[in-house]
């Protein structure tokens, strides 16, 4: 299996620093992902109930909030067309996708979604760094390699590919999540349209697709770790979505699944 996966990727350089962050990315998601499963809920979202009381605790409006978790990892993404300038396109693309990526998530902030309720500051700053911090990673590994030999199986074109579509898909179902309440309407309803007739979180899965895409980008084992890591956080938070959904709505449709069609 090992060989098989050598295949797909860079030899890995040795970096305390990407070592370290590897273990780090993985543990950190994967052990996310089991306590959303759970019921463990990080302090934000319709999982937590911000606005009860809560003392000696900073709040930010729930818009302000998410700027505060994508606009750093936005800049870190920018801020590498400066740093590590004149590299190879391979490069190039992957600091594209991933400056696009929080780009565009900060204007989904700005313009597309609507928030209920407020956030609490303390779970916000390591959740800022993490985006931040793995970013960062991913771009100092690309750099890491370069000069290395390349994966013996080149998916750069197939991940920029992928990389879209996801993250075509996942504006559009954000979209949709937008429509579904008016300026002054703060009750949750259940989502209708594109996908979310198949799974309650189609917008996760474009996020997936797109993670993956940069991997393909990148080819580098941060990147896999951290495609690997995304999908098993985001499959515990989208099973708790779907748990969620069916102890509030008793019209909610069974056949719908959390996140893989039919499957999952």
């Amino acid at each position: 299996m090992a060989s098989i996966l050598m295949k797909f990727l860079f030899p890995c350089p040795p970096n305390l620093l990407i070592s370290a962050m590897s273990v780090v990315s993985l543990v950190s998601l994967v052990s996310s992902g089991f306590s959303e499963a759970r019921g463990k809920h990080f302090q934000y979202s319709k999982f937590w109930n911000a606005n009860s009381p809560v003392t000696n605790q900073i709040k930010l409006s729930g818009r302000n909030g998410m700027l505060l978790l994508y606009t750093p990892a936005f800049f870190a993404g920018l801020s590498s067309f400066w740093l590590l300038p004149d590299q190879d396109l391979r490069f190039l693309y992957l600091k594209s996708a991933l400056t696009f990526h929080f780009f565009k998530r900060t204007l989904e902030v700005l313009f597309i979604h609507s928030y209920s309720g407020s956030m609490i500051l303390v779970s916000l700053i390591p959740m800022s760094f993490n985006y931040f911090a793995s970013t960062a990673t991913m771009i100092y590994a690309q750099h890491v390699i370069q000069g290395y030999p390349e994966p013996s199986i080149d998916l750069t074109y197939p991940g920029i590919v992928l990389f879209l579509i996801g993250i075509g898909g996942n504006f559009y179902h954000h979209y949709l999540l937008s429509k579904l309440r008016s300026k002054n309407d703060k009750e949750y309803k259940i989502p209708k349209g594109g996908l979310f007739d198949l799974v309650i979180c189609p917008h996760y899965l474009f996020e997936i697709l797109g993670f993956w895409g940069v991997f393909f980008i990148s080819q580098t084992l941060y990147s896999f770790i951290y495609a690997f890591g995304t999908t098993l956080y985001l499959m515990g938070r989208s099973y708790a979505t779907r748990r969620w959904y069916l102890s509030k709505f008793e019209d909610f449709p069974k056949h719908v699944k959390a996140l893989f069609p039919f499957v999952y």
